[in-house]
């Protein structure tokens, strides 16, 4: 089965995590600070702050910067649920803003605007697979209004000005990911301070950790502010040093990928009305995942099913947050119309580094034999 995502992992890694094993000091220490400093350098920042997961970079960034109760923070509903969550882990409100159009899928400017109240702090800006959104217009957006711009780049790691837009910016490592630590993500933050605090908050507050208690030779510590248990561990920041190495080949590999689908995918949009392949509108793009539009008139259903026959796997990105039962309960009067259609259209199609040419070649064989198989029963 050609799956949608897999990651490149080999002897550097194995070799990287049994070193951790055999030092005996597995928790957060040096291989954790050497790979914040590495992924800062990376991304053209000074510093950086490795945590547990995305989302939890994502809600100690909004904590950081002082969001709370009463606060408004302007989000995608074409995201993964954590985005929302972590706005609602901070106690602000999320206001869900649809996309653009399908051709470009990333928030748009002209709902946003028209959503901004008294009570907007933010406005997060979600890099939907890998498309980096217009930094100026919304840079100008943010200064307009008065509010923070801040980045949901769990789609953009590595991404040409990604982390650079605002405030603040979050990163994943997740198993699908352009690199990958197993679970994990990355905080940076523009003052440096406000990342200090978020260093803070990951290990509960607490002003001395446990490898500065260590080498310092005494026990004592304080618990400064309110912390949460976000901690990465050093195996995992072994495995993402080894990973951010290989990050610049990886992402070429991919970008080569995805330009081959875009010329075989052309000639297929041009035999099947309604079939869209979304660009990014900046030109700029991390090429974290291969989403198409299909018909109007195709069943997607129809689609995964014929390609999952012929060896390869598909899926969606995202099912609408506003659209999941539990938001749906609060925020039953919201609609987002070209979020909507955008997710009932959706399919993503496999992309990695592991892929040949051979493969995308495939993916668009089997998708061609689908959508007229499909059409020839209508």
């Amino acid at each position: 089965m050609l799956l949608v995502a897999e990651p490149v992992l080999g002897v550097e890694e194995r070799s990287a995590v049994m070193d951790v094993l055999e030092s005996g000091w597995l928790t957060q220490g040096a291989r954790v600070r050497e790979f914040e400093t590495a992924f800062a350098e990376c991304h053209g920042v000074e510093d950086a702050v490795a945590v547990a997961n995305c989302t939890a970079a994502l809600h100690l960034m909004l904590k950081a910067l002082g969001l709370g109760p009463g606060d408004e923070v302007l989000v995608p509903s074409l995201t993964f649920a954590a985005t929302v969550n972590a706005v609602l882990y901070a106690g602000a409100v999320p206001v869900l803003v649809d996309v653009e159009s399908l051709e470009a899928p990333l928030m748009s400017l002209e709902d946003a605007e028209s959503k901004v109240t008294g009570r907007t702090r933010a406005v997060m800006l979600m890099h939907f697979a890998g498309h980096m959104a217009e930094k100026d217009l919304w840079r100008d957006f943010a200064h307009r209004h008065g509010i923070m711009l801040i980045e949901d780049a769990a789609h953009a790691v590595g991404g040409p000005g990604a982390g650079s837009y605002g405030e603040a910016a979050a990163f994943s490592f997740y198993g699908n990911k352009n690199m990958t630590t197993a679970e994990g993500g990355m905080v940076l933050m523009r003052d440096p301070s406000l990342l200090e605090q978020a260093r803070q908050m990951r290990s509960h507050g607490i002003t001395r950790s446990v490898q500065q208690r260590l080498v310092s030779r005494s026990p004592h510590y304080d618990v400064g502010m309110l912390g949460y248990n976000y901690r990465m561990d050093e195996i995992r920041a072994a495995i993402g040093i080894v990973q951010l190495s290989r990050l610049e080949d990886m992402a070429a590999q991919r970008a080569r990928l995805v330009a081959l689908y875009q010329e075989g995918l052309q000639d297929l949009c041009g035999q099947h009305e309604g079939l869209v392949v979304p660009k990014p509108r900046s030109g700029l793009s991390a090429h974290h995942i291969m989403p198409i539009v299909l018909p109007k008139q195709i069943d997607r259903e129809d689609v995964i099913a014929r390609l999952h026959d012929g060896g390869v796997q598909t899926t969606i990105h995202y099912p609408p947050v506003h659209m999941l039962s539990h938001y749906r309960a609060q925020y039953p009067s919201v609609r987002l119309p070209m979020t909507e259609e955008f997710a009932q259209r959706e399919l993503t199609l496999p992309l990695h580094p592991k892929m040949e040419d051979s493969d995308a070649l495939l993916v668009m064989e089997l998708l061609e034999t689908a959508l007229e198989g499909i059409l020839a029963l209508a």
